[in-house]
């Protein structure tokens, strides 16, 4: 029989943020995680039968119900995700989501405190449904995050948040945008143990070293909003496409190519005139 010790369940708070400690009783259970007194301390000795597995995904929390700040900032989160996601699928794997709980250590379990990057990147890992990341259970954590800011979250994404990231889960690059305030953006690289600000390029990006790419703040209109938005591209200047931009393309395509095979077949028609046209001149016979 596992040993199990109880949680209590989340206060609603936005999802995407770090929930504070919780006060009321619990209401579900998963297994703590092992101590030395349950771990064997010399080799070929197998683990008691009784020691508690590591929780995974099915035992932990997984949402709080409460939506986004607000619609730019779900959207904002949406667009990030939904176009490096089929970049990722050709540049060597990796997941990349938000909105969801990252678990990484057991004093984070015991001090329900639990994480939910608006955006994150995990390089190499499988692009499988979850339904959160589990550090222990995956064997990594994020390389690339990025928090949206907002007034009530801004104090907390650029202090604790981002020690978090640095101290406990060492995040590569941590990035945050305001999609109200387009001004606010900043990213930061783990040197050291510590993160060093990524100073904006030449073209007044942010690059990216562990993706091999480039924020930018871009005017234009997505789903239908105008605004200024922050997306990826690539280092020489291409915009990671959305879908709707893709479809365009394709609609474009298909309408060059076939004004390319009209003008193609009236090219045949008008030189088969043409010679018919010097066939009569000369007197000879139509073929």
């Amino acid at each position: 029989m596992l040993d199990t010790q109880q949680l209590p369940t989340p206060n609603p708070i936005p999802m995407g943020r770090s929930l504070p400690r919780l006060q009321t009783p619990v209401t579900h259970t998963f297994p703590r995680l092992p101590t030395q007194d349950d771990l064997p301390a010399e080799e070929n000795v197998p683990l008691k039968d009784t020691c508690p597995r590591l929780p995974t995904q099915d035992d932990l929390p997984s949402e709080d119900n409460v939506p986004m700040e607000t619609e730019p900032h779900r959207l904002q989160m949406e667009f990030l995700i939904d176009t490096l996601r089929p970049w990722l699928a050709t540049h060597g794997g990796g997941y990349v989501s938000g909105n969801m709980f990252v678990y990484f250590s057991e004093a984070q379990l015991r001090d329900e405190d639990f994480l939910g990057p608006d955006v994150f990147v995990v390089l190499g890992a499988s692009n499988h449904l979850r339904k959160s990341w589990v550090v222990w259970q995956e064997h990594q954590g994020p390389d690339v995050v990025i928090e949206l800011l907002s007034e009530k979250t801004a104090k907390n994404d650029k202090g604790k948040k981002k020690q978090v990231y640095q101290n406990q889960l060492k995040v590569t690059e941590y990035f945050w945008f305001d999609p109200w305030d387009t001004d606010d953006w900043a990213g930061f690289e783990l040197v050291t143990g510590q993160y060093r600000e990524i100073p904006v390029d030449a073209h007044n990006r942010l690059p990216s070293t562990a993706l091999g790419l480039a924020l930018v703040r871009w005017p234009g209109v997505y789903k239908g909003h105008e605004r200024t938005w922050l997306r990826w591209t690539t280092l020489d200047g291409k915009l990671l496409p959305t879908e709707a931009e893709l479809a365009k393309a394709a609609q474009q395509r298909a309408e060059a190519e076939q004004v390319a095979r009209q003008a193609a077949e009236e090219r045949a028609t008008a030189a088969e005139a043409e010679i018919s046209r010097l066939k009569a001149l000369l007197g000879l016979k139509a073929e």
